[in-house]
């Protein structure tokens, strides 16, 4: 493939034929203007050249960031969740465009990017309460970073750049924040406390199984199973703008069918008999299980503020609802529960994920597991052949592990 250098308007540019259309056969060109001198035409030509036989051409823009990613979040709408979908429009509109907008897209660089996150980190909040620093945290500028990956690897697809910028760029580091988490008996007070409440069925699911908030809030009356004593939670509800509505299970297995103890399977079932009156009562004909009285939807967010009124009152630490989620997989890693299991009635996408995010729990269940091994290999410590130093004909080990030993 040949091309030529040339003058125009006192600076030198260059040409190539790029072959047919394949579409309506005309002659296509490939032509680029605004260089110093006839070699750094010559050369950006020949680079243009090797990058379009390679399958990475990109005809000269003037595109600007602002311009593509409203491009590009049209596009990919049917591609994401509703909830993924509008938090990128935030990001976008709120973070990006009114910083690098006019940047032409072609001119963005992992530099340009580098300090778009530095500027974010010092000054980006955009509604600042009085008790809030000027910047985002580390965590929301490394889902901007996240959101830029997506939006310029499509770029790159599309052929609207050669390379990713953001490949190179370098977000902040998010520290991993260990979750705040209830003990066993913190959540056996709040269930005491809660008892008595309209909502108590939902709390003790919350407590009981992990379940999100969407899931929770979103649970019908076709996903109980009292007889056989499982839920099935189909359609999760979450917030979007401010507003409620049902979306897409968060992974594949998130729509799984989970068994409840007798105590949930109980409070379920008098929950569903106040709900099943209230339908007659006012005439109303929601499925949801978790409504008010007169079948109104319940705002996710409404939830979460009685949860935590709830707590406070109970004289208990103010968690996040979420944060029972964490409290119900800490208590089943720790009451020895196989992290599988923990997995799977968790919904999460693999045990991998589990151990991960739970990783604190893991030096206590290793403790846990050694003693558990020592007492099949030696014996229990506290049976009386061990005390005599033999169990079965065998010597036991010189320095037995003692029950206080064992608890670490």
């Amino acid at each position: 493939m040949k091309g030529s250098v040339y003058k125009k308007d006192g600076k030198w540019a260059y040409r190539f034929d790029l072959g047919p259309d394949p579409l309506t056969g005309r002659r296509r060109r490939a032509s680029k203007a605004g260089f110093a001198t006839r070699r750094e035409a010559a050369t950006a030509m020949r680079q243009a050249i090797a990058a379009y036989e390679k399958g990475h051409h990109v005809q000269p823009s003037r595109r600007s960031v602002e311009e593509y990613l409203n491009e590009w979040h049209t596009a990919v709408r049917p591609t994401l969740a509703r909830t993924t979908w509008t938090k990128y429009r935030n990001y976008k509109d709120a973070y990006v465009i009114p910083v690098i907008g006019q940047t032409a897209l072609q001119e963005l660089t992992p530099v340009r990017l580098n300090l778009l996150y530095v500027h974010l980190l010092d000054e980006g909040r955009v509604h600042r309460r009085k008790d809030q620093p000027p910047g985002l945290a580390a965590s929301s500028v490394a889902a901007v970073h996240r959101m830029l990956h997506r939006a310029l690897r499509d770029a790159v697809k599309w052929d609207y750049l050669v390379r990713n910028p953001a490949e190179d760029a370098n977000p902040p580091k998010v520290r991993r924040i260990r979750h705040q988490v209830w003990s066993p008996e913190q959540l056996r007070a709040f269930v005491t406390h809660v008892r008595e409440d309209r909502l108590s069925a939902l709390y003790l699911l919350v407590i009981t199984t992990g379940l999100r908030r969407g899931q929770l809030v979103g649970v019908r009356r076709a996903d109980v199973d009292l007889d056989a004593g499982t839920i099935t939670p189909r359609i999760p509800r979450v917030v979007v703008d401010g507003k409620a509505e049902d979306s897409d299970p968060k992974t594949d297995n998130a729509d799984r069918t989970l068994a409840l103890d007798p105590v949930t399977v109980e409070a379920l079932r008098e929950h569903i008999k106040r709900w099943e009156e209230d339908r007659t009562q006012f005439g109303h004909d929601t499925d949801l299980l978790f409504c008010w009285p007169d079948g109104s939807h319940i705002h996710p967010d409404t939830i979460t503020d009685w949860f935590q009124k709830h707590a406070r009152a109970a004289g208990l630490p103010v968690i996040r609802l979420h944060d029972v989620r964490h409290s119900y997989a800490t208590a089943a890693l720790k009451s020895g529960v196989h992290p599988k299991v923990v997995s799977e009635r968790l919904g999460h996408a693999d045990v991998a994920f589990t151990l991960k995010t739970y990783s604190h729990v893991i030096p206590g269940m290793d403790r846990t597991a050694a003693d558990q091994i020592a007492k099949v290999i030696f014996g229990d410590p506290g049976t009386p052949e061990n005390e005599h130093g033999h169990e079965s004909g065998h010597a036991a080990p010189s320095t037995p592990l003692t029950e206080e030993e064992g608890e670490g």
